[in-house]
């Protein structure tokens, strides 16, 4: 590695953990915690919100950066640094044909910078979202009839919603705002200008740290923007296709470790650089 890396920065479902696990294991808090000690940004990126992987990252006990709801909530080291909204004729729209999918089992998840609105009535799919995610949960008769600006919206199906998302989802509104594959039982919509890469680049800008002294990790369509933010990307093994393309590298998904072990190994080079 040629230059030295100053910012890491990983996706969490499906990268450094099972989508919707609540805890990460402690040798990825321990490395995180190392990393932190010698010198490096480290930044969590997720379609999550900010109190779900915050929470996640706790044990850390060090300010991380938090790229959050895919990049509509920004974090830099501790203290809200960006927030964009969703436009209000676009969230009116979607939520229409969203709650056109409530027959087929799906479930609609609004967020905001300050947690986020159900209007499900499912006691499962809220235990997933309040309990396991651990996401700040205001239950609601009416999304749209909360008073709160829409960061996020985010359609769920257990098991999967890729046929749908990919088939009917996307096509339809792509053009209209960022919409993508967020794990196989997500897809989620963000203002236009959203993207866990552009997000990466504003940090990188603020903190004067390049393309080339940035790492990064992901699995899904969601994290392809932050994979060509950096030269030295990972595509874990279950990562989708078009994700695996754009990657320098590759590693052992989130059951081997994967991520873990590549750091490991930075923080080997770091010390050898010593």
């Amino acid at each position: 590695m040629e230059n030295r890396i100053k910012l890491i920065a990983t996706d969490v479902d499906g990268t450094l953990v099972k989508d919707s696990s609540r805890e990460v294991y402690d040798e990825m808090i321990e490395v995180i915690r190392d990393l932190k000690d010698a010198g490096v940004h480290f930044v969590i990126a997720s379609g999550r919100q900010y109190g779900s992987i915050r929470k996640m990252f706790a044990a850390t006990k060090r300010k991380l950066s938090y790229i959050a709801e895919n990049g509509a909530h920004i974090i830099l080291n501790g203290e809200n640094f960006s927030v964009t909204t969703m436009d209000r004729g676009y969230v009116e729209e979607i939520m229409a044909d969203l709650r056109g999918l409530y027959s087929e089992g799906c479930h609609v998840v609004a967020s905001t910078a300050n947690g986020c609105y159900l209007e499900s009535k499912d006691e499962a799919f809220i235990h997933l979202i309040s309990e396991e995610y651990r996401n700040d949960v205001t239950l609601t008769e009416d999304i749209l009839k909360a008073d709160a600006e829409i960061i996020k919206l985010a359609v769920y199906k257990k098991g999967t919603i890729r046929p749908i998302g990919e088939s009917a989802l996307i096509p339809k509104w792509q053009d209209k705002v960022k919409v993508t594959m967020a794990g196989e039982e997500w897809v989620d919509f963000m203002d236009k200008s959203v993207d866990k890469g552009n997000a990466l680049k504003k940090i990188q800008e603020t903190l004067q740290i390049s393309r080339e002294e940035t790492m990064v990790f992901g699995d899904n369509n969601n994290d392809l923007g932050m994979i060509l933010s950096a030269k030295e990307s990972y595509a874990v093994e279950n990562a989708v296709e078009e994700l695996k393309a754009a990657a320098k590298h590759s590693c052992p998904d989130y059951t081997k470790k994967g991520v873990c072990q590549v750091l490991r190994q930075l923080l080997a080079e770091e010390k050898s650089r010593e």
